[in-house]
């Protein structure tokens, strides 16, 4: 192996690495000490990217654990999950699985559910919108449940929690409810399923309805509209429907494709 592999492989196990003693050693073979001091302000860099990329994705996490500790979650996991992309503001999606992994934390385990819902919003935040078939929601007067398809928005997703989550997210991002609700509903064990989606540019969650978050993920498992109904028993769906359509959750409707013979 060259000498400059050599470097390549020892600066990625000394940016990343934890504890890096023996990163640093393998450098003190290949760099001098200068070097090897100019590599510690790298780290330290990298330290200071990745707090700030994990603040941008979660900033509720960030305000429920403070800032001394959330900066410490950060650096923590910027070395158990390195990021493997160019673009660091995609990184950080193992978070909920770090948390309910994290000694420190096994006090507060709805904190990984609150961590899944701050991912999805942020991984909306830069999606782009669905176009809207406004034409098509006629359909849904003149053909069978079974023989329709709906389209959602793109990137919708249904997180289940057995955690007040959206009460928590919404609390701490919107003011509503108030964060005395929000903590009266944790200490009662409310649960709570999330509806993420994005619409009018920006990325969405609300409280799913009675039975919306099983009608849901049978659309997404690409059910029919009317056998996700069937799974959806709970669901009034004369009232979902407006309000899907308003919000931007439902996008349009297709005739479903014939199954081949």
């Amino acid at each position: 192996m060259t000498t400059l592999a050599q470097q390549q492989q020892a600066l990625l196990a000394f940016l990343f690495d934890r504890p890096n003693g023996a990163a640093a050693q393998r450098l003190g073979k290949v760099a001098d000490m200068a070097w090897l001091r100019g590599l510690q302000v790298y780290q330290a860099n990298g330290h200071a990217l990745a707090r700030s990329a994990l603040r941008a994705a979660y900033p509720v996490i960030a305000q429920m654990l403070g800032e001394p500790s959330f900066d410490a979650l950060a650096v923590a996991l910027w070395h158990a999950k390195p990021p493997t992309r160019g673009d660091v503001s995609q990184w950080g999606g193992s978070l909920a699985e770090f948390l309910q992994t994290h000694d420190s934390l096994t006090d507060a385990p709805y904190l990984a559910d609150v961590a899944l819902v701050e991912w999805a919003l942020h991984r909306l935040a830069s999606a782009a919108d669905g176009d809207v078939d406004a034409g098509s929601f006629a359909l849904l007067s003149e053909h069978d449940p079974t023989e329709l398809d709906l389209v959602l928005s793109p990137g919708c997703a249904v997180l289940r929690s057995g955690w007040p989550v959206v009460s928590i997210v919404n609390a701490h991002r919107l003011g509503g409810p108030t964060l005395e609700q929000a903590g009266q509903l944790l200490r009662s064990g409310v649960a709570e399923d999330a509806l993420v989606w994005r619409a009018h540019l920006r990325a969405q969650v609300r409280l799913a309805q009675p039975g919306e978050a099983d009608l849901v993920c049978a659309l997404l498992a690409g059910n029919t509209f009317g056998t996700a109904l069937h799974q959806a028993p709970a669901l009034l769906v004369d009232e979902w429907l407006p309000l899907a359509v308003q919000s931007g959750l439902l996008l349009g409707v297709s005739r479903t494709a014939p199954t081949s013979a």
